[in-house]
């Protein structure tokens, strides 16, 4: 049985790929990339704050699973999350948008 790279095999499969179906990968793809930032983001500022994830969820009023979506990734947290996020760590939420490159 023969193998092929990854890279190899994704660039087959970006090709053959229809134009709309490319404009759908590439959105999920750049939706998957900022759900990642925020995850980093929140979990360097936690770790910062030299809290656990269980002390910042109760300083929220919420459960570890919730902060522990948000760090792994698996959740979007919403605006209001976020803003309780940096109101438990004693930081001010800022939102920012740049052009696209």
């Amino acid at each position: 049985m023969r193998t092929t790279p990854f890279r190899q095999a994704e660039a087959e499969a970006l090709a053959a790929m229809t134009p709309d179906e490319r404009a759908r990968f590439d959105a999920a793809e750049a939706e998957e990339e900022a759900r990642l930032q925020l995850a980093e983001l929140v979990y360097g500022a936690r770790t910062r704050a030299g809290l656990t994830q269980t002390e910042l969820a109760r300083r929220m009023g919420t459960q570890q699973s919730v902060i522990s979506a948000v760090e792994n990734g698996g959740q979007v947290p919403s605006v209001s999350t976020l803003w309780r996020i940096a109101h438990a760590l004693d930081l001010r939420l800022t939102i920012d948008m740049a052009a696209a490159s």
